[in-house]
């Protein structure tokens, strides 16, 4: 005791000096806290959902991050669980404004609670966060009534658009959607922004299978079975998950998968709200999705906040792996960083909510869950979507194509499905036990089509052709399995009925493409053209002035007048001095022309004594060879080809008002025949096959037959030399297979039909069962023959033409060079050797009438006969062939008389 007493005495001075200290430190610390501003927050939110426990835990993170670094805000979270109900909601809000004096109330998972919290804070002036928003209000709307709400929700319209594309990608035209009912819940609002969305890619919602709440089913595992069972009727594959439970999810795919409805036939698409829950799940639940697709948010995992806020996920989710905050955790935590880093730019206590409010709405920064920054109060960022895919039976998701309404997807989705398995398949594919059941129309136009045997099974073209692509796409859907239907007699229309009330699921067979048939049915690639044609019995053309026709009037009239230039050509050239184009006027008219006509066969006796003449009748010769060789070739072809009358025409059938046939089963083309082309309807006669159409060409009740090309085609493959068709000129969308609207198989059916095509196999089927008649070498009418136009023979008339005219012109400059010279011959003659005028009267006469009568020369003033030149002695004779014929110098100049033979072919040689 003593020791201890001692012991005291020594410690007291020491504790002492030390309470000063002590007691500093203490009232640092009290007027520290002093210095700090508390604020209260309430949070409403259902703290018993999964998405409602990660939301609280994410919140306490961002509060206690924001309380160790600030030195002058300090804030206290205020929880209250909504259960989703609206008014549960509204009490909770009134108890945080009145009681805790809370600053700002954010949470509100369903619009519906956040609209009766957001009256709460328009009524006492408190900004309210919401994580929800309505889908179809306009944003102006929201601010007059709702001044103090900021939504924080995703763009409900972006995830819709993003569904829309996946099930483009997958050429899907129909979808079912499936939603967990939920009255306080905005599922409605996006089922028809999701029928929007479809309707752009052209897209539809098939069926609607509503779920009513979890909760309020006393046997869910057998409700959620025979509700998916009424899926199994449907054509569709396609699957979106709009709004579900954690725990609806779970029966939904476990039952799924049990019926088949998870095969690879089908494609389940879950929205993102769904997939967020799956982050933080067990294997038990993943097992039962394998193969499900789902959209999430592309958001940065590198920054140290989303590091922290991944340790506590990880600590208190120790039952999964890789567990990860969701979208709605990251949101979560956005939401109190948007109140705490407006309270840090007010620096100070507030006074007025408005300033907070207008503090939050100025926030812009990078977020975990994207860019936070706001326009007219809603979040403007579009995050970035990703498609991922259950892989594996575990938790991990596969993503393999991201989107933004920009730039729509990244990669090709086809491409990036193809994981070494069969493609994804959108429709209910045709297996043994559920048949492709397959209609055939039995009253075809012609059987080359389809033919029909008592106790044989149906061939024809379009039943070969559908063996064939099948074979093609055996692999792709286990050997097709089919059945055909053939016990139908109405329409093409009625049958197309069948199709869509879903009583057949394709129609094989002569069915051609139309505009109105197309928006209710799908088709394949036609394979083959149609058009409307014309057919009428075959007349030759037997005109009296058919002789005329091989040429055009323009050729006819160029061709005599060429005739007649070179007729003149030649007798000019030749008149003077050829003794068979001489004598008087009358005798050298009737033989040019005899020689002009009978050049024209070759047939002319007349010799060519000028080299002029003999070029100009060359080349009319080679002309008369050309044309008249084309002239007995089209002569030929309308002689021997049979062709339609030009007056025979629709016009004509309709003035004469002839009868006109049409196919009963084409009721498009009575329908084209009356509205188009004003047929009336009582002169438009039905008519069966194509043995009721001989008949009744043959017995006059019809005078032409209105048809498709492609029965046409087969037609006058039997009847070519009886009947003739004017070339399709009316073209229609061609002849298919049909679907159900939107069958996926259709669009296969057409690559295979292409595949056909250009392996020349549907060419091959087209000869063996359209066109298998060798009789004709053609399957339309031959064209009428047309006649010749001087188009095609211009430049051989120019060229006969301009070598008459250059002939000619060439002989009139000699003409002229030789008169020119003789004058002055003439001027530079000695007076002696001049002829006298001084001659008397009879000696001229008589020597004209000798020109006249005789082969003479006749130049100006100087006129001289072979006779008259030897009475003068030769002088003047000597003097022109000395002057003019140099090779005439050794003629002698004595009186001896001259022979006329060889003056006179010295004259001609002068000339």
């Amino acid at each position: 005791m003593k020791f201890s007493a001692q012991t005291w005495r020594n410690s007291v001075p020491n504790l002492l000096l030390w309470l000063p200290l002590i007691i500093s430190l203490l009232l640092f610390q009290c007027l520290a806290n002093s210095s700090q501003t508390t604020t209260s927050v309430g949070v409403i939110i259902d703290v018993n959902s999964e998405i409602g426990k990660n939301q609280k835990t994410a919140m306490q993170i961002a509060a206690q991050s924001f309380n160790n670094y600030s030195n002058n805000h300090n804030i206290i979270l205020f929880f209250r669980d909504s259960g989703k109900n609206p008014l549960q909601a509204a009490s909770a809000a009134e108890d945080l404004i009145t009681k805790e004096k809370v600053k700002v109330i954010i949470g509100m998972e369903t619009w519906q609670e956040a609209a009766i919290v957001a009256d709460f804070g328009a009524k006492f002036q408190i900004p309210t966060i919401s994580f929800s928003s309505p889908p179809l209000v306009s944003s102006s709307s929201m601010q007059f009534r709702w001044p103090f709400l900021i939504q924080m929700a995703q763009n409900h319209s972006a995830q819709m658009n993003f569904l829309a594309d996946i099930v483009h990608g997958f050429n899907s035209q129909k979808v079912i959607a499936i939603y967990e009912d939920n009255p306080y819940s905005s599922d409605f609002g996006m089922l028809n922004l999701l029928s929007e969305a479809l309707e752009k890619v052209n897209s539809k919602i098939e069926y609607r299978l509503v779920l009513p709440p979890f909760t309020s089913l006393s046997d869910p595992k057998g409700f959620v079975l025979d509700e998916l069972l009424k899926l199994l009727r449907l054509k569709s594959r396609v699957f979106i998950v709009l709004q579900a439970s954690l725990p609806m999810v779970n029966h939904l795919f476990r039952e799924a998968k049990k019926i088949g409805l998870l095969e690879k036939e089908s494609t389940w698409i879950i929205n993102e709200e769904i997939t967020s829950m799956l982050d933080s799940v067990d294997t038990s639940v993943l097992s039962s999705m394998e193969g499900v697709m789902g959209i999430q948010i592309n958001y940065s995992t590198s920054s140290s906040a989303y590091t922290q806020l991944q340790e506590n996920f990880q600590d208190e989710h120790t039952e999964t792996v890789e567990s990860k905050p969701g979208s709605n955790t990251l949101l979560a935590y956005d939401g109190i960083s948007v109140f705490t880093k407006a309270l840090e730019k007010m620096n100070t206590n507030f006074s007025s909510s408005k300033t907070l409010l207008e503090e939050m709405l100025s926030s812009n920064f990078n977020g975990l869950s994207g860019n936070i920054k706001f326009k007219e109060r809603q979040l403007s960022y579009t995050p970035m979507l990703e498609v991922f895919k259950v892989m594996n039976n575990a938790k991990k998701h596969f993503e393999f194509d991201s989107w933004t309404p920009n730039l729509k997807f990244s990669r090709s989705l086809k491409e990036s499905t193809s994981d070494g398995t069969t493609e994804t398949k959108t429709w209910k594919v045709p297996t043994d036990a559920n048949p492709l059941k397959v209609a055939l129309p039995t009253n075809p136009a012609f059987d080359n089509f389809l033919k029909f045997s008592q106790n044989q099974p149906p061939t024809g073209f379009c039943i070969q052709l559908f063996k064939d692509i099948r074979e093609i796409l055996s692999d792709q859907y286990s050997d097709l399995p089919y059945e055909f239907y053939y016990d139908f007699n109405g329409s093409y229309d009625a049958l197309l009925d069948k199709v869509i009330d879903e009583s057949y699921d394709a129609i094989v067979g002569d069915v051609t493409i139309l505009a109105n048939r197309s928006k209710n049915v799908s088709f394949t690639q036609p394979y083959t053209e149609s058009g409307l044609s014309l057919i009428l019995p075959a007349e030759s053309d037997d005109s009296a002035w058919l002789f005329m026709k091989p040429f055009s009037t323009e050729m006819w009239i160029t061709t005599v007048g060429i005739l007649i230039y070179t007729m003149i050509i030649i007798w000019f050239l030749e008149h003077h001095l050829n003794p068979e184009f001489g004598g008087t006027v009358k005798t050298q008219i009737s033989t040019t022309m005899w020689f002009a006509f009978t050049s024209l066969f070759f047939a002319h006796k007349e010799k060519i004594s000028t080299n002029s003449a003999r070029v100009v009748v060359g080349v009319w010769l080679f002309l008369v060879f050309v044309i008249t060789s084309s002239y007995t070739a089209n002569l030929s072809s309308l002689l021997t080809v049979q062709k339609l009358k030009s007056a025979r025409d629709i016009e004509w059938l309709i003035q004469n008002k002839l009868p006109v046939g049409c196919d009963n089963s084409s009721t498009f083309v009575k329908n084209y025949l009356v509205q188009v082309y004003n047929f009336p309807r009582q002169q438009v006669v039905d008519v069966d096959n194509e043995q009721d159409i001989v008949e009744k060409f043959k017995s006059k009740q019809i005078s032409a037959l209105f048809i498709e090309s492609p029965y046409e085609k087969v037609f006058l493959n039997k009847y070519c030399k009886d009947y003739t068709a004017t070339t399709a000129a009316y073209k229609f969308g061609g002849m298919g297979f049909v679907f159900q609207k939107g069958a996926p198989i259709a669009r296969d059916f057409s690559e295979a039909i292409l595949t056909l095509a250009e392996n020349g196999n549907l060419k091959h089927l087209e000869e063996t069962w359209l066109t298998p008649s060798t009789e004709c070498s053609t399957n339309s009418a031959s064209p009428e023959t047309e006649s010749l136009t001087l188009a095609k023979f211009l430049g051989l008339y120019i060229i006969c033409a301009a070598t008459s005219t250059i002939c000619i012109l060439l002989a009139l400059l000699r003409k002229y060079f030789h008169n020119h010279n003789h004058y002055d011959e003439q001027a530079q003659l000695p007076q002696g050797n001049v002829i006298a005028e001084s001659d008397d009267e009879n000696n001229n006469n008589d020597m004209k009438r000798s020109i006249r009568n005789g082969t003479g020369l006749y130049n100006g003033n100087l006129i001289m006969t072979l006779n008259k030149a030897a009475s003068f002695g030769g002088s003047v004779l000597q003097g022109i062939r000395h002057r003019n014929s140099p090779r005439q110098e050794n003629v002698s100049d004595s009186d001896e008389p001259i022979n006329p033979q060889r003056s006179q072919s010295a004259v001609i040689e002068m000339i």
